[in-house]
């Protein structure tokens, strides 16, 4: 599901990483920056039991401009909080059903991220172009 979500946002002109750390004790499932410098945040759940141990989230809040989930089409999306957005994604695609509510970051906020974003992508290109590293 994060390939397809990650996939299907080129197509909004995002760009994403899989397992980011916004700061320590964090990692979302994917984060995608956008051509403007917006933040969004996906995060993927397999099924209702995955969702109900995620205690986490409201956590991740902090760190992006919206925030969505990520199932597929048998997870019971009545179960999603009111204000998140829904991607309903397989192996083979992803498509944005609802946007999550905007809440803008704050610029040092933002301005961190993006530059934590930055280096990040980076270091994971050098490892891939280099595996000795």
């Amino acid at each position: 599901m994060a390939r397809s979500i990650c996939r299907h946002l080129l197509g909004y002109d995002f760009v994403s990483m899989e397992e980011f750390t916004p700061e320590r004790g964090k990692r979302v499932d994917v984060m995608a920056l956008g051509p403007k410098g917006e933040i969004w945040v996906f995060e993927c759940k397999s099924g209702r039991a995955d969702f109900r141990a995620d205690h986490k989230w409201r956590g991740y809040l902090a760190w992006c401009d919206r925030y969505f989930w990520v199932v597929d089409a048998d997870f019971p999306t009545d179960l999603l909080p009111p204000g998140t957005g829904l991607v309903i994604a397989d192996a083979y695609g992803a498509e944005i059903i609802r946007m999550g509510a905007e809440n803008k970051l704050s610029a040092p906020r933002r301005k961190a991220l993006i530059r934590k974003f930055a280096r990040a992508t980076a270091l994971r290109l050098h490892r891939f172009l280099d595996p000795a590293l």
